[in-house]
Order: structure tokens, then sequence, then C-alpha cells
């Protein structure tokens, strides 16, 4: 067909099939693109343009997990030996907040295992370009993808972190393209009730000695897609109390609409907090303050120390205006608030 032939009625009929056939707005609308593209360098747009305004798009912010879901999905893909790449991608974006595109663009010259940060130099956006501290469990995944590396006999500056592989051939100087499929098995992989056995969705066990009925089971990460591992270590940033500076500085460029939806996250944690405190004065006396010298035994952890505030090391009103809390307060495992600015 020319391009001068097209009229507003073929394309309002290619919208209608393809929304017929389950894609999403989005897709049709680029869709859609590709084609005003050519009407316009043809002149010919202008024609049609009234009749063919984009469909709307339905843009989610992002999924958190639950710590029940964060930790079942860990144990998943813990359990497969062939997966270890995508199992160290995973723990690295939930303790950096890295996209998926700026782990696989990672070079060896970007880390820095003496300081242990991770520079960031290549992002959608300038705001993307950014360093990041790592905090025990992202180092620890890094050591490991340089273990793998050096037995592999590619490790060099210029070598991708996560390098492409394909038919088992790894080529350093390429970066891993996709890890998709992989990641769909990974968070739909069901568990027997019976056996327990790990396997994909289907209508019974695939044990051969168990024929338990598995059509009503369905995995709680269904759905999940790797970047909303970034989504979660941002939800749990904002829950630590972290600022918006600190957060922003450590994900790089959050839009508007985010940072509102991340405000009113820490606001619930705030408020999950006062009430926890609320509940313990109507229990009780006011909590003590811990002693100076705490009972702490050989291997364990002073838990009166942890709970209660400590008399001795009250902040200072300039480290609270700095950070936005006391220095010595303890974080859930992604970075203190000190380290990331």
């Amino acid at each position: 067909m020319f391009v001068g032939k097209v009229a507003s009625e073929q394309l309002l009929a290619f919208r209608e099939w393809r929304t017929h056939d389950g894609v999403k707005a989005a897709t049709i609308n680029m869709e859609v693109g590709v084609i005003r593209r050519m009407l316009k360098r043809a002149k010919r747009w202008h024609l049609i343009a009234e009749d063919l305004k984009p469909l709307r798009e339905t843009r989610g912010i992002g999924r958190a997990m639950s710590l029940d879901e964060k930790l079942r999905l860990l144990r998943i893909i813990g359990q497969k030996p062939d997966r270890q790449q995508l199992r160290l991608a995973m723990v690295i974006a939930l303790n950096t907040t890295m996209k998926g595109c700026e782990i696989k663009n990672l070079r060896w010259q970007d880390v820095d295992l003496m300081g242990r940060l991770l520079t960031i130099r290549k992002s959608k956006t300038e705001a993307g370009e950014r360093v990041i501290p790592l905090n025990k469990s992202a180092y620890a995944a890094i050591l490991e993808l340089r273990d793998l590396a050096k037995s592999r006999g590619v490790l060099d500056g210029r070598h991708f972190v996560f390098p492409a592989c394909e038919n088992g051939n790894i080529d350093p100087t390429r970066p891993q393209k996709s890890w998709r499929t992989a990641w769909r098995k990974v968070t739909k992989a069901v568990e027997c009730p019976h056996c327990g056995l790990l396997q994909d969705p289907g209508d019974t066990c695939q044990h051969e000695n168990c024929t338990a009925d598995m059509r009503n089971i369905k995995s709680p990460t269904a759905g999940l897609r790797f970047h909303d591992l970034r989504h979660h270590a941002i939800t749990e940033l904002a829950e630590s109390q972290a600022s918006d500076q600190t957060f922003m500085a450590i994900a790089g460029h959050v839009s508007t609409r985010m940072l509102n939806h991340y405000s009113h996250v820490r606001l619930a944690a705030k408020r999950n907090a006062l009430d926890a405190l609320s509940d313990s004065f109507s229990k009780g006396s006011p909590p003590k303050c811990a002693t100076s010298e705490p009972n702490q035994g050989e291997g364990g952890y002073d838990t009166s120390r942890a709970t209660n505030p400590q008399c001795d090391k009250s902040p200072s009103n300039e480290v609270i205006e700095n950070y936005g809390r006391p220095e010595w307060t303890r974080t859930i495992d992604l970075f203190r608030v000190k380290e990331a600015l």
C-alpha cells in the first residue's frame, strides 16, 4: 500500500485489531508512531491526525515485594545452579537500586573493590550517572562474579561484569542481552504442597511418585518484572527514613510521580513507627535508657541496647539536620545515610 493512500479508517481498524489481540496501549502507540513518522515525511499525517489520538496508557509505578516474597524468590533462585548470573544480578539490583540496563552495561573498570563503589557511567539520563556504595550483600555478589570471571580467564577492565553467553560460549567484550526467559521461569516457579518439588506451573505434580493437583497453585511472584527489583529497593530506602536527597543520589533519576509515591511510603513508615511508640506507652511505663555498659554475650547481640534509646549518644542538631536522622541509627541492609552522602 502506498503511503499516500493510507486512511484514518485503516489505522483505526489496525488499532482495534491489535487491541483485540491483547496488545497493550503503549505498544500500539509505538506501532502507530512508526506509521505517523512515515506519513509526516510524506506530508500526509496532518490529514488524519485529528482522527488518531494516542490511546491512553496505564503506567504502573511498580511493585514492591513483601518480605516473604523476597525471601522465597531468593531461595528459589538459589536452588538453580544454572541461574548463577541471574541470582547475582538480582542481589545487586536489590541492594543498589540499579536498573537492568545499568547492570548489563557494567564493566570491571567501573568497580572499585578497595573503595567498595560502583560507578554508573552509562544511563538513560544524566542524573543516572552516579556512584553507588556497596553494602555487604552487593559486595559479596561482586566478589563472586570476579571469581567467576577469573575462573574463565576473562577478567579485564574493559570486559563486562555480565558477559554475553550464547550456546555456552562466553564473550566478555559484549554485554548480556537479556535474561527475560530465565527470569520468567524463576518468578513463575511453584512448589508442590505434597512433595515440595520446585517446578513449572502445570495441572499435576511433575514428580514421578506424586500426582497432586497443581491447577490452583500459583506463584506469588508471577508477573514480577526484573525492573520491579529497583522499585523494591527504593521502597526499602524510603521506609528506612532516608531523605529524598539521599535515595535520589543512590537511585539516580526519579520522576515527580515516583517521588510523591515514595513520600507516601515514607509517611506510612513514620506513622507505623509512631503507632508502635504509642502502643509501648499504653502498655506500661516509658522505655528506659540502656546502660552504657551493655551485657553482650559472646556471639550475641544486646537487645536492650538495640531497642532502647541511648542516653549517652544523643545526636546533635547538626547531625539530624544534615542526614535527616541520628547518625547511629541502623538501616535495613542497604546503605547508611552518612555513607551514601
